[in-house]
């Protein structure tokens, strides 16, 4: 089943196997970070942001949470597959939605930061 998902070809080189799946779990660490991050916002956070502010930036990190982790997968699979067919690497599509979530989240706190009243 699993020659089957990863699209036949030849095994790669291990070290190369063992970088990409070294990679695959610092997504799932970046993940895990982020569910953690939301959660802490809406569980800790209710002093300092107003309810509307506070389940923005939540949801905002648990749905960054659960992008990087699902895409995650595909981004390992897609690597392994291009690996054993002996062709060019895909883009990683993780990196620029994670870093255009992690700017929005900070927009969404500058403005909130900006406007508050001392």
């Amino acid at each position: 089943m699993l020659n089957r998902a990863l699209g036949g070809g030849t095994d790669p080189d291990p070290r190369f196997t063992l970088a990409n799946e070294r990679t695959f779990l610092a997504w799932i660490r970046t993940s895990l970070a982020m569910v953690a991050g939301g959660i802490a916002v809406e569980a800790f956070t209710s002093e300092l942001f107003g309810p509307e502010l506070r389940k923005t930036v939540a949801v905002l990190l648990l749905l960054l949470g659960l992008v990087t982790g699902g895409g995650s997968f595909f981004r390992w699979l897609n690597v392994e597959r291009a690996m054993r067919r002996q062709e060019p690497l895909p883009a990683p599509l993780l990196a620029p939605i994670l870093a255009i979530g992690g700017a929005l989240v900070a927009a969404v706190l500058i403005v909130f930061v900006i406007g508050r009243q001392a």
